[in-house]
């Protein structure tokens, strides 16, 4: 049977700079181009970030709001369907992480169950107490959870957090490969962590920087349900050749085709994740 292939494209992150790649979008209305043009090119899903004016990472509601009101009426004006997936992955209280979840109601949002060293730069604190509220706010607002795995201990918290009600089976992951600090991006790794993740699960993957191109391939390798491409998570296509997040996701186009996978269109990826169409 041909599994359809869900691409996710992830725009901007919080580290990506426009002085690393002039492509990278800022503002609401480069967040809206490049979400059109991502969606013309074969992505269901737009994973989004925030930029404040001087294009620093930003956890204000206000500001994932206009981004978020930006996309959607550049999508409805082309006739284009997607899933909006907000980030609650940035510095703040947890109360300022979930703010614009309760706000916006997106169809999906990132989740992380667990805080980890990124390097020597600093501690990513994703506290209990944010997993808890955060879980409860997508419960409260239908909005689908995309539980971002880093290192395995955190299929631990997962289950601890399904069995108390916070989060509902089945999950959703999304494997980040070859950050600092967390697992490097081997077929070894990615081998185990299926072998970690509860069953029933769906999964999609991405590697960050050098390692993005092994892991979309040791996705398809591996059955995902989805590949992760964009600016948030590499700026090169290739070798000398710098990336736009259109540009990605053609080339993940080709790739799953490639693999002899048909490309979902934004219903069946909700069919497939059991996300509520808004």
């Amino acid at each position: 049977m041909n599994q359809k292939l869900i691409i996710t494209a992830a725009l901007l992150g919080n580290g990506t700079t426009k002085e690393m790649n002039p492509a990278v979008p800022y503002t609401p209305e480069e967040i809206a181009r490049d979400a059109v043009a991502c969606v013309k090119a074969g992505a269901s899903i737009i994973h989004i970030h925030v930029r404040d004016d001087e294009g620093h990472a930003s956890m204000e509601t206000h500001r994932f709001a206009e981004a978020h009101s930006a996309v959607v009426d550049a999508l409805e004006r082309e006739g284009l369907d997607a899933i909006l997936n907000l980030s609650t992955g940035g510095v703040g209280s947890d109360e300022l992480r979930t703010a614009h979840i309760e706000t916006i109601k997106p169809e999906m949002c990132s989740y992380n169950p667990g805080s980890i060293n990124w390097g020597k730069a600093f501690v990513y604190l994703n506290p209990p107490s944010l997993m808890e509220r955060l879980g409860k706010v997508c419960q409260e607002t239908g909005t689908k959870p995309e539980i971002e795995i880093f290192d395995t201990a955190m299929f631990n918290n997962v289950r601890q957090c399904v069995k108390d009600g916070i989060l509902t089976a089945p999950c959703h992951f999304q494997f980040i490969m070859g950050i600092p600090g967390g697992m490097e991006g081997t077929m070894k790794n990615v081998s185990f962590l299926l072998d970690c993740m509860p069953e029933g699960s769906t999964w999609s993957i991405t590697g960050i920087g050098r390692w993005h191109m092994p892991m979309l391939l040791a996705g398809l390798a591996g059955g995902a349900n989805g590949i992760r491409v964009g600016l948030e998570d590499g700026i090169w296509l290739k070798k000398g050749v710098l990336a736009t997040n259109e540009s990605y996701v053609r080339q993940a186009v080709e790739l799953g085709k490639t693999a002899g996978r048909d490309i979902a269109t934004a219903e069946e990826a909700r069919e497939i994740l059991g996300v509520k169409r808004r």
